[in-house]
């Protein structure tokens, strides 16, 4: 977790924020003990924010609830890793379950108790294209948009395995990273050319594969 593809994108998005001013609450939902949801709604019908399971979610209610910004950090998997739904499924109570119809959809809030106002993704994976990366951004969308709140970008990272190498491009993907989190926390934004930067190919496919001509 700590050493993996995911923490080598994550780290200096990370500083960079730091370096803005930001305090950081890194959770890792792998070292986390969280039963997986049920949908029994007992924290919308019950005791509305409550929910029914005593786990380590109870600890990181109260982190999200004083958080300003969400970041999902995941590899892809098909499409998460399941901690990580888990995780995702259990915000349950921090929404209002008031449910509105906006767009032509069916959507919800964060409950006035809860100070988030902006949802990140940083996303990377293991296959040369980064379309492989499309679900779990969708999905992204989707939370920030049910809980209608700013989903203020991704940070993508396609074949991010190569990120150990040492040359001029993996060099620029850190500093646009660092770049991006010092931007996020000072401008409430991060930059679209910045986030290219970070997603840019590595390698060509045909040497990611490699394939001859």
């Amino acid at each position: 977790m700590e050493k993996g593809n995911t923490a080598r994108v994550l780290v200096p998005f990370i500083q960079g924020m730091k370096e803005a001013g930001a305090d950081i609450d890194l959770i890792y939902a792998k070292k986390m003990n969280i039963k997986g949801c049920i949908g029994e709604f007992h924290c919308w019908r019950e005791k509305i924010g409550e929910c029914i399971f005593r786990d380590d979610m109870d600890d990181l209610y109260p982190l999200l609830k004083q958080s300003d910004i969400f970041v999902i950090a995941t590899p892809v998997y098909i499409p998460l890793p399941g901690e990580m739904q888990d995780l995702i499924n259990r915000l349950c109570p921090l929404l209002d379950p008031t449910l509105e119809f906006r767009n032509g959809r069916t959507r919800i809030r964060f409950r006035k108790d809860v100070n988030i106002s902006k949802i990140v993704l940083v996303g990377t994976s293991g296959w040369w294209e980064i379309q492989n990366l499309d679900t779990i951004l969708r999905i992204a969308e989707e939370i920030a948009l049910d809980a209608s709140v700013e989903f203020t970008g991704a940070i993508l990272r396609p074949h991010s395995s190569l990120m150990t190498q040492e040359n001029e491009k993996t060099r620029e993907v850190y500093d646009s990273l660092r770049a991006v989190g010092r931007q996020l926390i000072a401008e409430g934004k991060m930059d679209r050319n910045l986030l290219k930067t970070i997603s840019q190919p590595l390698v060509t496919r045909e040497e990611y594969f490699g394939l001859e001509d």
